[in-house]
């Protein structure tokens, strides 16, 4: 239903910055909600980021004040702004959609995921 592509990732030094982009094959005005989550190395995946179809959004504790989610509705695409980065954020950075506004607030589909490492 619908396809994600996620983009933006790389090395960064402590501090730094990187916006990370998902591009969604269908209009994001008709998926329930998106949101970005990342997996470290013998970690489970968690929410970094979430934003409804009303523009809510929603931020992992971890990074509040640093990371946020934002959407262009007209190019498909949700975008994830991670300003003063630490090394615990590196991770595997995946876009997911959530499709239904049902009872589980997990995505449906999922992107192929971005590395983000930060390191000095």
């Amino acid at each position: 239903q619908v396809q994600l592509a996620e983009s933006g990732g790389g090395l960064v030094q402590p501090g730094g910055s990187l916006r990370l982009s998902c591009s969604a094959s269908r209009s994001i005005l008709s998926i329930n909600a998106m949101g970005w989550y990342r997996q470290a190395p013998g970690k489970q995946r968690e929410l970094v980021a979430r934003i409804d179809s009303g523009g809510g959004t929603n931020y992992a504790d971890s990074v509040k004040g640093r990371f946020t989610i934002s959407r262009d509705n007209a190019k498909n695409t949700v975008y994830l702004q991670m300003n003063s980065l630490k090394p615990e954020d590196t991770a595997v950075y995946y876009c997911g959609a959530d499709l239904w506004a049902d009872a589980s607030d997990q995505p449906n589909y999922w992107g192929q995921g971005t590395q983000v490492t930060v390191s000095s």
